[in-house]
């Protein structure tokens, strides 16, 4: 048997933050903590400031003037520190207030110092699930391109990660990407392995060559074995470019969740030119679990 999609030990981690996706990243792991039976945890990260840089102020200040604006700059960067972690408290005991009322999941509380990728790395061992959201609270929403944690963050850890939409909609149906690779025959058995998903509408697609008897076979095998995990899966062939066909078949087929490849650890031309699953991202309005 594959490698089970969640680990049988372990939490679901949140990583919350004051942006407009907070909500939906806290109700999204709800969910998934309830399906597995796993604990939850929230984790809210911050940055580690830069402390004030000695400039040389000879020429404008006495050495006593100096001292007095370094001590003053100081004080504001440690008062601006305690400010921080003093938000990032009561943001996380809203969320678990929220929770605890709305969904009924107890949750704890983490708050760490440091980068969000650095810290879910170091966290992981303990980890079944990520989740996290599209975009953080200082993303450019116009741009509509992904936040740069968020990058980060799939590029680094190994656990799968489900990344949230901008509001909570409890799937009822979810999509499998599959291309016939190995690392989407991974994660067609990490799916039927895991409680998860069971007793949600299945569909299967892959993009290629309909006529094309190889991929007529890999896509024959995934239906086969998600079928005897107990799915009902529907199973698509269509031509075109991924990311169009996948996005269309979201909104044609009422997908509520995608479940898809994730980026790999040291694709180097992906990192410059992007990939299937960056575009896809940006492009789809609903969740995605990224499988290794």
């Amino acid at each position: 048997m594959s490698q089970p999609l969640i680990h049988a030990e372990g939490r679901v981690l949140a990583a919350i933050d004051a942006s407009l996706y907070g909500p939906s990243v806290a109700e999204l792991a709800a969910w998934a903590a309830l399906r597995l039976s796993a604990p939850l945890e929230l984790l809210h990260t911050l940055e580690r400031g830069l402390k004030p840089a000695a400039a040389d102020l000879s020429g404008n200040l006495s050495l006593g003037g100096q001292e007095d604006l370094l001590a003053r700059l100081a004080d504001l960067d440690e008062q601006r520190s305690k400010l921080a972690q003093e938000h990032g408290r009561m943001l996380l005991d809203q969320v678990r207030s929220h929770l605890a009322k709305s969904c009924g999941v107890e949750a704890k509380a983490l708050q760490r110092h440091g980068g969000l990728a650095d810290t879910l790395l170091e966290l992981e061992p303990g980890v079944r699930l990520f989740v996290v959201g599209k975009r953080g609270e200082h993303a450019n929403f116009e741009t509509g391109r992904l936040g740069g944690q968020l990058e980060h963050v799939l590029r680094a850890v190994h656990r799968p990660v489900l990344v949230a939409a901008r509001a909570f909609k409890a799937p009822q149906r979810f999509l499998v990407a599959f291309d016939g690779g190995a690392t989407t025959r991974r994660c067609v058995g990490m799916v039927c392995a895991s409680p998860l998903l069971q007793g949600l509408a299945c569909e299967l697609l892959m993009v290629g060559d309909e006529g094309d008897a190889t991929q007529r076979e890999h896509l024959a095998w995934a239906k086969a074995q998600l079928e005897a995990a107990g799915f009902a899966p529907r199973a698509s062939h269509l031509p075109g470019h991924p990311e169009a066909v996948i996005a269309r078949a979201v909104g044609d087929l009422g997908i509520d969740l995608l479940v898809m490849g994730a980026y790999g650890h040291s694709h180097i031309r992906t990192m410059i030119l992007g990939s299937t699953t960056t575009q896809v991202l940006r492009s789809c309005p609903i969740p995605v679990l990224l499988l290794r």
